[in-house]
This record gives C-alpha cells, structure tokens and sequence, in this order.
C-alpha cells in the first residue's frame, strides 16, 4: 500500500469515527458535497469561519453570564445563533449542547447555564482539534498526488 492509499484509510476512518462518535451529522456530508474544483477549499473556509464566529459567540455568551443581572433573553439569543452556525457544518454535539443552554435560559437557571456553557466550551474546543486533524490529512493526502476520498 502506498502513501497515498495509506492517507486515504485514515482519512475514511477517520471520518467515519467523527460520524461514529456524533461530532458529524449528514449536514457535514451535504457541506462536502457543495465543493467542486471551482472551490476547492470551500469547506476550510465555512469550517474556518464557523470557529472564527464561534469564538465571538462564546466571548458574548460568557459576558452575558457575568452580568450582575443576567438578561437570559440575550444569552438565548447567543445560544440560538450558535446552534444555528453549527448546525450549519453539521458539528451535532456542539448544536446539542447549545440546545441545551437554550432550556436553561428559559428556565433562567443561571448556574445551569454556566455548566453547559463550560461544557459547550469543551465540546467546541476536541472540535476545533478533530477538524485541524481533518484538514491536516486532506493536505497530505493532496501534497502526496492523491485525492480526498468521498463518504458516500
């Protein structure tokens, strides 16, 4: 087996593993599925901005938290935005966790809140790994002549 069929295996499995352990949902495989050799980096780029607004969207949702009064109306609002931009790329356990917060919003259970939202912090961190692992094999897949295999 060459390198080239050697990255490939990973790649599946690894794939495979991320839709195995609900970090992937078919949203994921339908984003793929919009890149074409016109953009080839198509799911880089929505992957990178999904972490860049994510970022943001986790600052927002920890400010809003230490207020000394908590408008759970905004922190909501935070949530569903986040839930919405990571449903988006198909990142399940991460809109779950959001879903989540959003029960405790309405429910104005602040140290709720707080819990998913270090929760959520971690589920957005072994997510933002998972995909530099990811993107890590497709370039050496690419800089060793092959193809990024398809999930079908």
């Amino acid at each position: 087996m060459d390198v080239v069929q050697l990255l490939q295996r990973q790649f599946i499995d690894y794939m495979k593993s991320l839709y195995m352990e609900h970090y992937l949902d078919d949203q994921f495989t339908q984003l793929q599925k919009l890149a074409d050799e016109s953009s080839p980096d198509f799911v880089y780029e929505v992957v990178t901005l999904f972490f860049q607004d994510s970022e943001k969207l986790i600052d927002n949702l920890t400010k809003s938290l230490n207020q000394q009064v908590v408008d759970f109306n905004q922190v909501a609002n935070h949530a569903h935005q986040f839930k919405g931009s990571s449903s988006s790329i198909g990142a399940h356990r991460v809109k779950n966790q959001c879903v989540k917060f959003r029960a405790y919003c309405e429910e104005r259970n602040h140290d709720g809140c707080l819990t998913v939202l270090q929760d959520l912090q971690q589920e957005y961190i072994v997510l933002k790994k998972k995909f530099e692992i990811l993107f890590q094999l497709e370039q050496d897949i690419v800089k060793n002549g092959g193809t990024i295999p398809t999930m079908d």
